[in-house]
């Protein structure tokens, strides 16, 4: 060891000297040093204060007892106090846990299922739907109007929307199957997710979506991601220039997301589909409009190719999937 080549050194040339040549504190070599006058080190005495083995081994009992087996320590320690009865300190009561590995949650209480995270493909329009329910402010203090919407998610395209008074399961079922109807949509072709509220969860809509052969689908509790789309469609509304701080009446409510809505569709420029409408990518037109930007940015190039140092221009694509949780891919370990 080096520790043993600076003993045979230091007296040639010295501690300190022999120490530096091998690289080597001088606080190792003399821990060393003394380690092999003296041999190893007498073992620790207990100190007085210290529970004995019998003492230790009757609180674990009382921990593991029916009676305080989901109980904290500090629990246990103040009921036998009130019985007249003290074995330890509650540090003490955890140090013992501690030793025998049992620091854990004791507490008798609710566990939480777990929820599977939603991993939701769409391709094409009409083939995933998200909807929600936002409120809306009414005339006074405390009052609301509830806005339901459906949203296409690959297309973001609203197929259906209502203001109500209420938050309601019957209002919710009769939204979708209007919205189903009028899209026209097949059976087992159509998946609609949406988070767990209580008219989401309600029994009429499960049965709804069962009868049109429809998909369910529900985020995770208290998880806004798992219900991306929806949550920015609310933004975009709610930040749209001449949104109101409260809204006079219910039709004044209706009168404004009507115009909100015909602008959303047909003219509102969506970053996440190319900066087309979603009215446009729902009903197929931006394979047309893809080849006239196109056309228009050759055209710019051929006026001006010195503007281009890329090369020629190209519009984006639209996006040829939507995701509601994009699985995440593993990296293989080396």
């Amino acid at each position: 060891m080096i520790a043993a080549g600076v003993t045979e050194l230091a007296p040639v040339v010295g501690t300190r000297a022999a120490c530096a040549a091998l690289v080597v504190s001088r606080a190792t070599h003399y821990r060393h040093a003394v380690g092999r006058r003296h041999g190893p080190s007498a073992p620790r005495p207990a100190p007085p204060r210290s529970l004995a083995v019998e003492e230790r081994a009757t609180i674990l009992e009382v921990l593991h007892s029916e009676r305080f087996v989901d109980a904290s320590p500090g629990a246990v320690v103040a009921t036998l106090l009130d019985e007249g009865r003290y074995l330890a300190s509650e540090r003490t009561m955890y140090r013992i846990l501690a030793a025998n590995q049992e620091v854990r949650e004791r507490r008798d209480q609710l566990r939480h299922p777990t929820y599977a995270r939603p991993e939701l493909l769409a391709t094409r329009p009409n083939e995933l739907w998200s909807w929600d329910i936002t409120k809306l402010k009414g005339p006074t203090k405390w009052t609301y109007f509830q806005l339901y919407v459906i949203l296409d998610v690959f297309s973001r395209y609203v197929p259906g929307w209502m203001v109500a008074t209420a938050e309601s399961a019957t209002l919710a079922e009769r939204l979708i199957a209007d919205s189903v109807a009028k899209a026209g949509i097949e059976p087992d072709s159509l998946t609609i997710h949406a988070d767990r509220g209580s008219s989401m969860r309600s029994k009429p809509v499960a049965l709804l979506l069962a009868d049109l052969g429809i998909v369910k689908s529900h985020g995770r509790p208290h998880t806004s991601n798992d219900n991306p789309y929806s949550e920015a469609q609310f933004k975009t509304l709610k930040y749209r220039p001449g949104f109101p701080e409260r809204f006079g009446s219910l039709e004044d409510a209706r009168a404004f997301c009507r115009r909100f809505f015909a602008w959303y569709n047909t003219c509102h420029r969506h970053s996440g589909i190319a900066m087309y409408t979603p009215a446009d990518v729902h009903h197929g037109r931006t394979v047309a409009l893809h080849q006239v930007r196109t056309s228009v940015l050759v055209d710019a190039y051929v006026a001006h190719p010195e503007r281009f140092i890329n090369g020629p221009p190209r519009p984006r694509p639209v996006p040829a999937e939507a995701w509601i949780n994009r699985p995440v891919k593993e990296v293989p370990r080396a």
